[in-house]
């Protein structure tokens, strides 16, 4: 396991690294000026001059790449452009937000798609098993935007049950906050509960065919343990690197969804940075979206070698 590590994490310097190039390269292409933008309806020319010297405009990009991971190897993201904030003050205030939605929608879709799963392949051929295909298959092609709607309709504007937008912050009021992300988090789970009972309910088919639970069932073992100890378990091992990789996409798939119910997140934060020419947020946050992204395979790898003790030598 220590080998294990030790080589992904030597692996991940080099990526970590690329992806940094690769971003500030990429910026460089995006239409627009920030220094005419910052400079206002005047642009005064003496004022532009002095933002491109201040911000370093004026050098050559390798020169501005260099300075760029120089601050960020020191925990500098730099400046906004637009509000004057650290871009990693900036990261602070939205990050835990997106992670608490994606967090909430992970847990959703393991609760629905994955037991979904398990009864479809266990009870393949009946009414369970189309009713579960009918759930994948409404899931993955509903859309995110008007499922919302539909929720803020039903559960707040007639019940009445729970606001339409907003945030509350868990530290503030952790039941305010679970009201605010409850039904966001259920339109982002719905889609990846889909996903998941398709992958659980193929894996579970071809490891209840395998030489091990037929002899487990040979032994005189019950359904129930044959299913829960010996079949689910080896099942689940592809679905925990599908999980931890989905959860990575909503640090910046949960944009179009934090727009229609409000939150301040992440998502939201890299398209206004987008729009706004503001260069120093768009890489903090790509970088910052790419680590976790990084992170959590890495995760999803250790907890991978966790189930499957077989893969551990």
């Amino acid at each position: 396991m220590l080998n294990f590590l030790a080589r992904r994490l030597v692996q991940i310097v080099p990526t970590l690294f690329f992806v940094s190039v690769l971003i500030f390269s990429l910026q460089q292409l995006l239409p627009g000026d920030p220094a005419l933008v910052m400079a206002g309806e005047e642009r005064d020319p003496a004022v532009i001059e002095q933002i491109r010297h201040q911000y370093r405009l004026d050098q050559p990009v390798p020169v501005q790449y260099a300075y760029w991971i120089k601050g960020v190897l020191s925990g500098d993201f730099g400046e906004s452009l637009r509000n004057k904030m650290p871009v990693r003050e900036l990261i602070a205030q939205k990050l835990p937000v997106t992670l608490q939605l994606g967090s909430m929608a992970i847990l959703i879709a393991f609760c629905i798609g994955i037991p979904a799963g398990i009864v479809a392949a266990v009870k393949k051929g009946t009414a369970w098993d189309y009713g579960a295909n009918f759930f994948a298959l409404w899931g993955i092609s509903t859309p995110n935007f008007w499922l919302g709607i539909m929720l803020i309709f039903l559960f707040s504007i007639e019940l009445g049950w729970l606001p339409a937008s907003g945030y509350v912050p868990l530290t503030e009021n952790w039941r305010a906050s679970l009201s605010a992300t409850i039904m966001p988090a259920f339109v982002l789970g719905n889609a990846i509960a889909a996903i998941l009972m398709r992958h659980t309910r193929s894996a579970m088919l071809q490891v209840l065919e395998s030489d091990y639970v037929r002899t487990a069932r040979a032994k005189g073992l019950s359904e129930r343990s044959v299913i829960l100890k010996h079949a689910m378990r080896n099942a689940l091992t592809p679905i925990i690197t599908l999980g931890a990789l989905e959860l990575g996409t909503l640090l910046s798939g949960a944009v179009l969804t934090e727009q229609i119910f409000s939150i301040p997140g992440f998502g939201k934060l890299i398209v206004d940075a987008v729009f706004n020419r503001d260069y120093a947020v768009v890489q903090g946050v790509v970088l910052v979206t790419a680590t976790v992204y990084i992170t959590l395979n890495l995760v999803a790898d250790v907890a991978y070698i966790l189930v499957n003790p077989r893969l551990r030598g």
